[in-house]
């Protein structure tokens, strides 16, 4: 059995119950002790309950402290909700084991964690899954009708790793040009644009040295490039060690592009700051993603164009 798992809905609505269903059937099938969360298939509006009710849900799943605490998905929500989270709850519900699993819109609560010292510490005991994990969720990963078992194989076997303590390192292929390269520091990320919309406000995690990762979906390389350089313009690409790309998907191309890509975007930015930027981590709103340990120490080797990233 690999613990007991809670899914609930922190942001945005899930439209039927089918996927949550599925999800949970398959959640247990790989060993947890899954049940869902009783406010998780409301609806108000484009949201999984109003406000009050979703930090409920939050604050409920914190008090419960489960193992594995499994977001059903993302969207638009959790923004609404960090002025009135209870940190200390949330702080307190890791050091009792939960893990706080998610990506897209849950890149909020993560980071906001990570600035209000609730997502555990740096350095953790061998094989301790408690925190929080940048990763799947229980709809389009586990719950999907047009996939065997509900979604991708890779994707469900990296979570059972992660949240069993098996999964200390991760590994991808880069661009040619960074062989060699060893450097550690604190992971912290997420989506991009939701990392953006923190910037200024008390929920932005104040990290140097780190090693911060992105992906977004459905934004076109020049929003991605400006988004960018405004985070360079804040003086936070300077301040890391490295900066590792996920996916970037979903996108249209413009006929007014002329040959500007994402690659000459990245490009452009590699010319702005020292920090090396390293592209081809699995992770973003793609059907393969791994879990990463957001808040934990790792170090990144690049052998060739293998990049090991380990904590």
């Amino acid at each position: 059995m690999s613990g007991s798992l809670i899914v609930f809905g922190p942001a945005g609505i899930v439209t039927t119950a089918a996927p949550v269903r599925r999800a949970v059937k398959r959640l247990k099938a790989l060993g947890f002790e899954a049940q869902v969360d009783a406010s998780a298939l409301l609806k108000h509006q484009r949201f999984a309950g109003d406000d009050d009710t979703r930090l409920a849900a939050i604050h409920r799943v914190a008090e419960a402290a489960p193992d594995v605490a499994l977001a059903t998905r993302g969207g638009y929500g959790l923004s609404r909700l960090l002025d009135r989270i209870d940190w200390s709850l949330i702080a307190r519900s890791v050091e009792r084991g939960t893990a706080w699993v998610g990506y897209s819109d849950v890149t909020a609560l993560q980071l906001a964690a990570l600035a209000h010292n609730a997502a555990g510490p740096q350095k953790v005991e061998e094989g301790t899954t408690a925190g929080f994990w940048a990763g799947p969720m229980a709809c389009d990963d586990f719950g999907r009708d047009d996939i065997p078992d509900g979604g991708d194989d890779v994707t469900q076997e990296g979570f059972v790793e992660a949240m069993t303590g098996e999964l200390e390192a991760i590994g991808f292929r880069t661009e040619a040009g960074f062989d060699g390269l060893e450097t550690s520091g604190r992971l912290w990320g997420g989506n991009l644009s939701v990392l953006q919309a923190l910037l200024g406000t008390p929920h932005f995690p104040k990290i140097k040295n780190g090693v911060l990762f992105l992906e977004d979906v459905n934004e076109h390389p020049y929003r991605i490039e400006r988004t960018l350089i405004q985070l360079h313009q804040a003086g936070i690409l300077d301040q890391q060690k490295a900066i590792v790309l996920g996916a970037f998907t979903g996108y249209r191309k413009s006929p007014l592009d002329r040959g500007y890509t994402l690659k000459t975007a990245i490009a452009h930015l590699r010319s702005l700051t020292a920090t090396p930027i390293l592209t081809g981590l699995p992770y973003g709103h793609v059907p393969t993603k791994l879990c990463l340990p957001v808040g934990r120490k790792v170090t990144v080797v690049v052998q060739g164009r293998d990049v090991f990233l380990m904590w």
